[in-house]
């Protein structure tokens, strides 16, 4: 085992895929001279040179369409946005372009692509650089979404994710770049589409993706001195959605709650609420709870910030009143 961090896992993932094959390459605003605006790509230019890490202009639907044309040509792309807010400029490209063309082309064509950056809250960035979008993505056929919660996941997703021949979205936060864990020496995959189980229990099941889950993980800490239990699931794809994992463990605990980081409408979690109600509806002694963000853009003032995220304090109240049947 050996100790690195989220972005250096990033960095490994991408490096050894890329050292086994050629047609991989790298391509972003500052991935090069600049090693990243998070540096998850330091030291790559150097090895792989400038025609495979590839600094672009401020311009993610040009750069966007010329790794999906190169896809269609052979290449296997890496597409960094600086943040995922910023992929809303190459919406087109990922939903009307990336997504359709194997469907279109009756499976003719097949775009392995990965497009990968940082997304949701990392402080007081604002309302426009502040947003989870993933569930924008997941809700459109022809794409998988990827979004790990550890480095351990995150290098072995992100290398499963360079070798798929679909069409990736690769979803990383901006506040656990830094985030150190240990990790096997040798070269590992894990496969997308499965869920795992972070902490078994027997009360409670809270189902969560990416950073937030570590507030799931600090709060049932808590619960456990007031002898309540949870079974922390971790999504790490949301698309396709291991939904067998999630029902096996509400069928053993009777109750769930979703935490996820997003807005409440149109979300995750009200995807996982309707296939638990409508598969073992009769397993449930209590109503599904779910925890979001406040549905409102990001505040700035450090006082919103608290009201509009949610907190471990919440998670704890949420899971002694759903015990209660409150």
């Amino acid at each position: 085992m050996k100790q690195i961090s989220f972005r250096e896992a990033i960095k490994e993932a991408m490096s050894e895929e890329m050292r086994r094959d050629k047609s991989i390459y790298l391509i972003g605003e500052e991935v090069g001279v600049y090693n990243g605006a998070y540096k998850a790509s330091k030291g790559m230019l150097s090895e792989f040179g400038k025609k495979r890490v590839i600094d672009t202009p401020i311009s993610e639907l040009g750069f966007s369409g010329l790794g999906i044309g190169s896809a269609l040509n052979g290449c296997r792309p890496i597409i960094e946005f600086m943040t995922f807010n910023f992929s809303l400029v190459a919406i087109d490209q990922i939903i009307n372009n990336a997504a359709k063309i194997r469907q279109m082309s009756g499976g003719q064509w097949e775009i392995p692509i990965v497009f990968r950056g940082p997304t949701g809250f990392a402080g007081q960035l604002g309302a426009t650089h502040s947003q989870s979008l993933e569930n924008w993505y997941a809700h459109c056929p022809g794409l998988k979404v990827v979004i790990p919660s550890n480095a351990y996941d995150a290098k072995g997703l992100l290398k499963s994710a360079i070798k798929d021949n679909d069409v990736i979205i690769f979803l990383e936060s901006e506040r656990m770049y830094g985030d150190q864990m240990n990790i096997p020496t040798q070269e590992y995959y894990l496969p997308l589409g499965k869920a795992s189980i972070k902490k078994t229990g027997s009360d409670i099941t809270l189902v969560s993706f990416g950073k937030i889950l570590n507030l799931a993980l600090q709060a049932s800490k808590e619960l456990e001195k007031a002898n309540i239990n949870l079974e922390i699931i971790d999504l790490k794809t949301i698309r396709p959605l291991d939904y067998k994992t999630i029902l096996k463990s509400v069928k053993k605990t009777n109750r769930l709650i979703i935490l996820e980081e997003a807005w409440p409408f149109g979300s995750i979690s009200s995807e996982i609420t309707y296939l638990v109600q409508k598969y073992i509806f009769d397993y449930l002694a209590s109503p599904i709870k779910r925890i979001t963000l406040e549905d409102t853009p990001a505040p700035y003032a450090k006082n919103l910030l608290k009201i509009w995220y949610p907190s471990k304090e919440k998670i704890i109240t949420y899971a002694k009143n759903l015990l209660s049947n409150k």
